[in-house]
């Protein structure tokens, strides 16, 4: 029974812990690895073993003892050679190898060690001998225990290997102390085996809870970098991608980053939705991959914003990988029958020749895309520095521009627009100018655009709209004003409101309002576009599309939208391309005009003879340098006042 009791319980170890599952695989490699953690206390154990058996063999002066002190040397030194070689060990060493050289090991020194304790006993080499020896022996016994209770099946081996031989010596012996020493054996060993197996327990759970901890943790981290649409890298592991890179990078490479934005992606949600626009960008996501070289960083930025980090030779194949983007993005994608046509516009800057760090590399990135869809999308741009001193300009037109509005040093002028067949003004276009207090005149061509870039235009409008009604309510009823509206305006929520409110406060009858549009306004087919001039023409404003002829011009926006005014673009008139094909064209516009009942408005005339050959075309109304150009409000009602005058002269 007593001799089982060991042997028991590391059955009953064995079935209880020591399941093969995957987790108990890394548990077990953890454990067994702290077997070989501070090799010095294994030293210091070998050490004390060696010079304790050492003295009792000289002391005793017994051959056997000197024999197996003997072996215990070459035991401790083959331990300690071992515990410093595998404290050092790589990942990839066995661990199974690992833990059969600790066993070979510490089972033969624990045997050893309870062998000479045994001997001391059994020789009868005297008291004070005995006892240094069996003291030695025993708590060396129990110290390995709590050493490595990290692998309860090598700690309570050495236990039994140690105290064994002692056991069955002191029955051997068989005197009054020597048999209580062999209960006080017997009872050591459930006592310690159960203080072994609960450490151990203990160290399995928390080392198991740490392990499930981690891979959580990895988890969490990989579904934080990763975009949940595309399975990209998303704006944090492209942060994290690019900060690795680049500290890393060598002075003779070069980095190229591609940011690419799909054009006009917004339709497909609106008209397709979302589920079609996020396979859309599954498949886009693909196709980048098996573009971009193989150690690249592929992203997905945000929206419809793809970015793609890698090394590359030069230039040129910067050009060359850029061409194979547009490619690949621009190939047809069929979801659910559906012929899908999407188109992009990148970006590229390169380090180290436009930028030195993440920051820098990624903001001229981002120009270099402006850029490329300012200039008619689908197209790639390279960042230079011009590009930066542009960006500079704009956001200090942004900030002086903003004031201006607040500090009304905008001003509104009127540009007329004639009746060819009476020669009276019909009506005013209300034009902004600004005249900067320190650079003089700024072009409208040079703040408009940056208006319409950050939003500002829309405040801005608001602005021109109110003065331009309370000037013209100033004029003759049969006088009206002409407004050119942004699309972001007319977009913008409570645009209509804007107009009605500007109409209230100055007191001017919607009917005397022509709100002038261009056709870009149309190409989203916004629903709020129809709703805007709905609600507006329900209460008698009229609109007027402009820059006919320029864009994409189509029948069906006349037909679909009350206009009661086409103008016909300037190019078509005074252009370097006048002759008799734009002759032809207006001839055409004036007749639908004239069919749809619209007045078709001129533009840029200049000269008598072009005059002529409008009115003779069939316009009916005309606007350039020839009649006026645009003048301030006071000039605009002294032309009013001399036109009366005249009228009345010529009726009197």
């Amino acid at each position: 029974m007593i001799k089982g009791i060991p042997f028991g319980l590391v059955r009953k170890f064995k079935s209880r812990f020591m399941r093969t599952d995957p987790l108990s695989e890394r548990v077990r490699r953890t454990l067994v690895r702290t077997l070989y953690t501070q090799p010095s206390s294994l030293i210091i154990g070998a050490f004390n073993g060696i010079v304790s058996s050492g003295v009792v063999a000289y002391s005793s002066g017994e051959f056997w003892l000197s024999v197996t002190w003997g072996i215990l040397c070459v035991i401790a030194i083959g331990r300690i050679l071992s515990a410093r070689s595998f404290s050092t060990e790589s990942e990839e060493q066995s661990t199974s190898r690992m833990e059969i050289a600790y066993e070979l090991g510490a089972f033969s020194y624990a045997l050893i060690l309870g062998i000479i304790a045994a001997q001391t006993i059994i020789m009868d080499i005297g008291a004070p001998l005995e006892v240094l020896m069996i003291a030695n022996a025993m708590c060396y016994a129990v110290g390995i225990c709590a050493r490595n209770a990290g692998r309860p099946v090598i700690a309570l081996g050495q236990l039994g290997l140690v105290v064994a031989p002692v056991f069955f010596a002191a029955l051997y012996i068989a005197s009054l102390p020597f048999i209580f020493l062999a209960i006080n054996i017997a009872l050591l060993l459930p006592a310690m085996a159960s203080i072994t197996l609960n450490v151990f327990k203990v160290l399995r759970d928390s080392i198991g809870a740490a392990e499930t901890s981690g891979q959580l943790a990895e988890k969490m981290r990989v579904l934080a970098r990763t975009d949940v649409v595309t399975g990209l890298a998303n704006r944090a592991g492209l942060n994290q991608d690019v900060v690795e890179k680049l500290m890393h990078v060598r002075d003779d490479q070069q980095i190229a980053l591609f940011w690419m934005d799909l054009d006009r992606f917004k339709e497909v949600n609106d008209l397709l939705g979302h589920p079609v626009g996020d396979r859309v960008l599954l498949e886009v996501a693909s196709r980048l991959k098996e573009v971009a070289p193989e150690h690249a960083t592929v992203s997905r930025f945000g929206g419809d914003e793809f970015i793609i980090f890698c090394e590359v030779a030069d230039r040129k194949e910067s050009e060359r990988l850029a061409s194979e983007l547009h490619a690949e993005i621009m190939r047809p994608v069929r979801i659910d029958g559906e012929r899908l046509e999407i188109g992009a516009s990148i970006g590229i800057a390169l380090l180290p020749d436009d930028g030195q760090d993440a920051d820098a590399l990624m903001q001229n990135a981002d120009l270099a895309l402006y850029h490329a869809k300012v200039n008619g999308r689908r197209q790639s741009c390279f960042y230079d520095q011009t590009m930066s001193r542009d960006l500079v300009r704009r956001r200090e037109i942004e900030a002086e521009l903003r004031s201006a509005i607040v500090k009304n040093e905008l001003s509104i002028f009127f540009q007329p627009i004639i009746d060819l067949d009476t020669g009276r003004i019909k009506t005013f276009e209300a034009l902004v100018r600004w005249f900067h207090p320190e650079k003089g005149e700024l072009k409208p061509d040079e703040f408009i655009p940056v208006a319409e870039e950050t939003g500002v235009i829309v405040t801005l409008g608001n602005w021109i709209t109110a003065q331009a009604a309370k000037a013209a309510a100033q004029w003759p009823e049969d006088v009206t004003i002409a407004v050119n509206l942004s699309p972001l305006q007319i977009k913008a929520p409570g645009a209509a409101l804007g107009i009605m409110n500007a109409l209230r406060e100055a007191g001017l009858d919607p009917s005397r309002l022509e709100l002038e549009v261009t056709e870009s306004l149309f190409l989203d087919d916004h629903g709020a576009t129809e709703h805007f001039i709905e609600e507006l023409s329900a209460i008698g404003v009229r609109f007027a599309l402009d820059d006919f002829g320029t864009g994409y011009s189509s029948l069906g926006y006349i037909q679909k939208y009350p206009f009661s005014k086409i103008k016909v673009d300037r190019s078509f008139v005074s252009g370097p391309n006048v002759g008799k094909k734009t002759d032809a064209i207006i001839h055409a516009v004036a007749e639908l005009g004239s069919k749809l009942e619209m007045d078709i408005v001129a533009e840029g005339l200049e000269t008598i003879d072009q005059v002529r050959t409008v009115r003779e075309a069939g316009c009916t109304l005309g606007q350039g340098y020839y009649f006026s150009r645009a003048v301030p409000d006071y000039l605009a009602a002294m032309l009013l006042s001399q036109e009366e005058d005249t009228r009345i002269r010529a009726t009197g």
